[in-house]
């Protein structure tokens, strides 16, 4: 028997059928909804509730963050893109036009993660300015958690039926 059949027997390559592909969807999308702009949103909610000493623990990790994260963005942001569009592409014509199981669960998880990153760098620049407020602070990132939450809720729901599709498809003895 040979080794390599045994271990890909073993851990089951195919993407949409592997319990770990719907672990590692669940994650990612609770960690994109529960980190906004890499601030807790349990911060947001206690800063919003108590005031004082949370508010300013938010306004200075926040501008923590923001402040990176635009840095990146203005820095290596063709690049990131660059690479970013091209992995998305090859995902994309390995998936659907060479029938790549696992380019077709890759381009699942991180065309919308592109998106979230795009919707991050923008909540990022608005919230740059010196002169917002804390209340339009607040507003801003329950908005930003709310679009990645609807982000995230139709990219399950569209990874879901198509991953039920190919293992409808693909049949019980893999053929």
């Amino acid at each position: 028997m040979d080794w390599y059949f045994t271990v890909f027997e073993l851990i089951d390559m195919r993407s949409f059928s592997n319990l770990w592909f719907w672990i590692a969807l669940a994650v990612v999308w609770s960690s994109a909804s529960h980190w906004v702009l890499g601030v807790p949103y349990d911060m947001v909610s206690r800063a919003r509730r108590k005031g004082g000493q949370a508010s300013e623990d938010l306004t200075d990790l926040l501008r923590i963050n923001t402040n990176r994260l635009l840095y990146i963005a203005d820095e290596a942001g063709v690049s990131i893109i660059t690479a970013g569009t091209f992995f998305l592409s090859a995902f994309l014509i390995l998936g659907w036009v060479y029938g790549v199981e696992i380019a077709q669960a890759l381009f699942l998880l991180g065309f919308p993660m592109s998106i979230v990153s795009l919707l991050s760098v923008r909540t990022a620049r608005a919230l740059h300015t010196k002169d917002t407020d804390l209340d339009a602070v607040f507003k801003r990132l329950a908005r930003h958690r709310l679009y990645v939450q609807i982000i995230g809720m139709v990219s399950i729901f569209v990874t879901a039926l198509w991953g039920m599709f190919q293992n409808l498809s693909v049949g019980v003895l893999g053929g």
